[in-house]
């Protein structure tokens, strides 16, 4: 089984950290790839493949690999670009899937409709490991580290993130946040002699796994648990991914649990592949309160009991 990272030549977010990490010992060229403009290279368990498409469209990477080369991918790696409003420098993760879509949905950035890929369990020890790492290389407070919610594609069965530079074309260019960016892969699979962080065993003494619901993009009352030692993340679930059709609209009375919108389907199709991730692992989901109105609160609480999902308290963690 091998971790597979994967970047594409057109996103200097995206090949820049792949080729500083290249650049460490240890690598050699993968010559058993049969892919047209695909560039494969090995250290270990670890392969990196260089692509020149886009990365949210590059679907069954793993299953292609797998025929490509006779390797199991135990884990998918996606570095890329952030784009933002703000524009503010920032350096974030997080896991892939568009659960809230339905069928003949338009996805605006790949993946398929009610799909969520399981969550990388390294998701939280390297958000952790990213911080102390920007914060080594002077580049913390000027970029935000921070995890995202949830969002788009490429298709995978596989454990996944993405490692992301935003949100300039300016900070996508810059060599000290490829540098960093390759440094959290460097020492996160223990490549350079050190022990990788965030391997995922059902043996550990903390088995509690954060389940992020609602909130903004950024997931600021999530992130507070996040960056606590020991603690696991999986799917976060923001509000723009939890449609509800609001009962007060309806000409007849509605009940909590009828109330429309993908906003179940969301939640299940998350709270399962962060289950697939993490093999028994405790899920626990952590609500954003203050970003729910009171009727969206009382009918997602209502769901979650009948899922017979526990719902956590911030001393849970």
């Amino acid at each position: 089984m091998v971790t597979l990272i994967v970047a594409t030549t057109s996103d200097p977010a995206s090949v820049n950290p792949a080729n500083a990490l290249l650049a460490m010992p240890g690598w050699d060229p993968t010559p058993s790839l049969q892919w047209q403009d695909m560039k494969g290279f090995a250290n270990g368990g670890v392969r990196v493949l260089l692509h020149n498409k886009s990365i949210i469209e590059e679907d069954d990477l793993d299953s292609r690999w797998k025929e490509a080369t006779g390797e199991h991918v135990d884990e998918l790696i996606f570095l890329s670009k952030h784009k933002a409003s703000s524009t503010r420098p920032s350096l974030t993760v997080h896991p892939i899937g568009v659960p809230h879509l339905r069928e003949g949905d338009v996805l605006p950035q790949g993946g398929k409709p009610g799909w969520a890929a399981p969550p990388n369990p390294r998701i939280g020890p390297w958000l952790r490991l990213l911080k102390k790492i920007a914060q080594d290389h002077n580049l913390v407070p000027e970029f935000e580290i921070t995890l995202e919610a949830t969002h788009h594609g490429p298709i995978t069965d596989t454990p996944a993130m993405f490692l992301e530079i935003g949100s300039t074309d300016e900070c996508w260019k810059r060599q000290d946040a490829a540098e960093v960016m390759a440094l959290l892969v460097w020492e996160g699979l223990g490549l350079g002699g050190g022990a990788a962080v965030g391997n995922w065993n059902r043996d550990n003494d903390n088995k509690r796994v954060l389940l992020g619901i609602g909130g903004g993009h950024y997931a600021p009352r999530h992130m507070d648990i996040a960056l606590k030692d020991g603690v696991w993340v999986g799917h976060l679930i923001s509000g723009y991914s939890l449609p509800m059709e609001d009962p007060s609209q309806s000409k007849t009375e509605t009940n909590a649990k009828d109330i429309g919108g993908t906003w179940k389907q969301a939640i299940k199709v998350a709270f399962e592949a962060t289950q697939s991730a993490f093999p028994g692992g405790e899920i626990l989901a952590h609500l954003d309160h203050k970003s729910f109105k009171s009727w969206q609160k009382n009918a997602i609480t209502s769901f979650l009991e009948e899922q017979n999902i526990t719902i956590s308290k911030r001393d849970f963690f």
